[in-house]
């Protein structure tokens, strides 16, 4: 009964990070079927290895190894690594629990408030991340900071030149940056050849 107990709440909580703030917020449909299964399978998987005479750190360093497999297998951004270990997180603290205590909820309820403020869109809404493709080759900071400043009518608080192609005249930048902080249009924007957010 309190092993049915601890995962009616791991799944409680699991549902509330997956529907309730991850989905509507970056509608990612497939990240969603991971989330679930990855939570359930910890909480399985930790439930058993509690229960039995495997050691539980034999167990954890296994999922360990299967995160870092799974995260290298294909490109996710950072804010779906933090959804990824929170459903993992969960999982755990629900597994590793022989009957639901307090403290387990209060951690678990720590986890989705922590995703819920620093996954929330309004906060630092006007700071911005792209990488550019710019078909002109800067190879001084200042120029190229002034020139994407123009183009993008935001405060450039950051670059970081992936690529200066000197022969083809192009620079592939990520740039971090601020909209409505201000800046004049000082540069003459010039044609993006390729443009992407993230």
């Amino acid at each position: 009964m309190l092993q049915a107990t601890i995962i009616l709440i791991d799944l409680l909580f699991i549902s509330l990070l997956t529907f309730g703030l991850y989905f509507p917020r970056h509608r990612r449909r497939d990240l969603v079927v991971a989330y679930l299964v990855v939570n359930v399978g910890v909480l399985a998987v930790a439930q058993v290895l509690a229960s039995s005479t495997v050691g539980v750190g034999l167990g954890l360093g296994l999922f360990g190894v299967l995160s870092i497999i799974r995260l290298r297998s294909s490109e996710i951004e950072q804010h779906e690594v933090a959804y990824y270990f929170a459903a993992l997180a969960l999982g755990l603290l629900a597994g590793l629990s022989a009957e639901p205590t307090v403290l387990t909820v209060v951690l678990m309820t720590l986890i989705l408030a922590v995703v819920y403020v620093g996954d929330n869109p309004r906060l630092f809404r006007s700071y911005r991340q792209q990488s550019v493709v710019l078909d002109a080759a800067f190879a001084e900071e200042s120029a190229l900071i002034a020139h994407l400043e123009g183009l993008l009518g935001a405060r450039v608080h950051g670059v970081h030149v992936r690529s200066l192609d000197l022969v083809n005249d192009t620079t592939l930048v990520d740039v971090r940056y601020q909209v409505g902080a201000g800046r004049a249009q000082t540069a003459t924007p010039a044609p993006v050849l390729q443009e992407t957010s993230r």
